[in-house]
């Protein structure tokens, strides 16, 4: 890699490189999620966690994440707060509410095999009420769904609309469906966990001990309601200040700010970047 003001690492198989790296440039390390998590105990693993002993300067994907590192690991983090996609994501109050709706993932830290325990128990109190179901296929069940597998943020949106509240189970860090859910004022039922409560710090996430019972207690509890209108359009309005811009600024701070710490080669130069250049992945 040729000479930068600094050298990013994403995920922890390309630590590697930018720690080997003989170009000039500050060492940042761009973690979205405790990665060694990922793995059972094992070579990989330790693999992963042995990225976070290399003195890359971190920035991270909620606080939760920063905290982690610098306690367990003494690594210096900064933290962005997970925006919302407004464009995409709002409340459509002539849509009638007749469902629930779980964001399926197979990767092991997003709890699948939970998640369709509660939908079962949901499904056999609540017969009347829809149960939608995307991301990853899951196919055939003992109680009916509706399985739209991957679909587009406007398609996505119409769903929620349609539903009284959403099932988002992360293990790890929280995913940013939650956001997107409240946007569209359908609230959002979260395993019960530091790291998602920290993250999320929003008033209109509920959270569940992550039993199949108590998520499908949670799930119950909004479809019942008395006033879920009004709440729909509180949980709408608590995510309107949530944006990808403001994200994409505090990261650019942080950057720049790390970058400006240390002595820069002559030839090297900071220039000015437009935050609205800034882009974050979608939910995942």
């Amino acid at each position: 890699m040729k000479d930068a003001h600094g050298v990013i690492a994403t995920s922890w198989p390309t630590a590697y490189a930018v720690f080997n790296s003989t170009c000039a440039g500050k060492r940042f390390y761009f973690v979205q999620d405790f990665e060694p998590f990922f793995h059972p105990v094992s070579a990989a693993s330790i693999l992963a966690e042995n990225t976070y002993h290399m003195g890359f300067h971190a920035i991270t994907a909620g606080r939760w994440l920063a905290e982690k590192l610098g306690k367990e690991y003494g690594l210096t983090a900064d933290y962005f707060e997970f925006g919302c996609d407004s464009s995409c994501y709002m409340l459509q109050p002539e849509n009638k509410r007749s469902g629930i709706v779980y964001y399926a993932r197979r990767e092991a830290r997003r709890g699948l095999e939970l998640g369709i325990m509660a939908l079962e128990l949901f499904a056999k109190r609540r017969p009347d009420i829809e149960i939608h179901v995307y991301g990853d296929k899951i196919g055939a069940l003992p109680f009916n769904i509706i399985d739209h597998g991957w679909v587009t943020p406007s398609q996505l949106n119409g769903i929620y609309n349609r539903c009284f509240a959403g099932l988002s189970l992360s293990l790890t860090n929280v995913s940013l469906v939650p956001h997107e859910m409240l946007a569209a004022g359908c609230i959002p039922v979260v395993n019960d966990a530091e790291h998602n409560r920290m993250v999320l710090s929003n008033p209109f996430v509920h959270y569940a001990r992550p039993t199949p019972q108590e998520l499908a207690t949670e799930l119950e509890a909004l479809v019942k309601h008395p006033d879920f209108e009004a709440l729909a359009r509180a949980a709408a309005a608590s995510v309107r200040s949530a944006t990808w811009e403001g994200a994409g600024a505090r990261v650019d701070t942080a950057l720049r700010n790390a970058i400006q710490s240390q002595s820069m080669p002559n030839n090297l130069r900071i220039v000015p970047m437009e935050v609205s250049r800034v882009k974050l992945p979608e939910a995942g």
